[in-house]
């Protein structure tokens, strides 16, 4: 199974000594003494002024700012701020797929929440104070009823007002995209 998002980052840790020449508490040391303080000007600083690759240089950016440093439960709670009727919609997904059991890697980002398998097969982002909309990787699906059309990652969408809408087509839909990841 692939790992999570936090093995992958504390295997770039790891290795950023060896691929940067210096390790995460002295760039974070770097970066504070430097004055640079929003994720933008952490990147340029890095990138620009020390040659970081990309990944690298957004990890070290994300630590400095703390963005690593949320637990899940916080990450998904901020994202309902305002928008707590959205919440048992959320719910009522997340007690769906946890049935999948393991293989199933749940992966609440500051936005929104990956669902993934060997790869990301859905994404539930609370899109408006009213709308979760409901992400699924369906390539090849002709879109139906709800099932609109999408591009990127999330070949399709459904939104959810209500966690009544979370029914049977659905769930169809969101099995298969969870079988399709496999």
């Amino acid at each position: 199974m692939a790992k999570s998002p936090e093995e992958l980052a504390q295997t770039m840790i790891d290795n950023l000594p060896a691929k940067t020449g210096r390790s995460l508490p002295e760039w974070q040391k770097l970066v504070a003494t430097s004055g640079a303080a929003k994720h933008g000007e952490i990147m340029k600083l890095l990138k620009g002024e020390h040659g970081v690759s990309h990944g690298f240089a957004n990890l070290i950016a994300q630590k400095c700012i703390g963005n690593l440093d949320v637990s899940d439960d916080d990450l998904v709670a901020n994202q309902y701020k305002g928008k707590e009727s959205l919440k048992p919609i959320h719910d009522a997904i997340i007690d769906y797929v946890n049935a999948y059991g393991g293989e199933l890697d749940v992966s609440p980002k500051k936005t929104s929440v990956s669902l993934r398998r060997k790869k990301q097969f859905a994404l539930i982002q609370p899109s408006t104070k009213t709308r979760i909309d409901l992400g699924l990787n369906l390539k090849g699906v002709a879109p139906e009823g709800r099932l609109e059309a999408m591009s990127g990652m999330c070949t399709h969408k459904i939104r959810l007002t209500h966690v009544d809408e979370f029914d049977g087509d659905v769930k169809r839909w969101l099995d298969q995209a969870f079988e399709r990841a496999g």
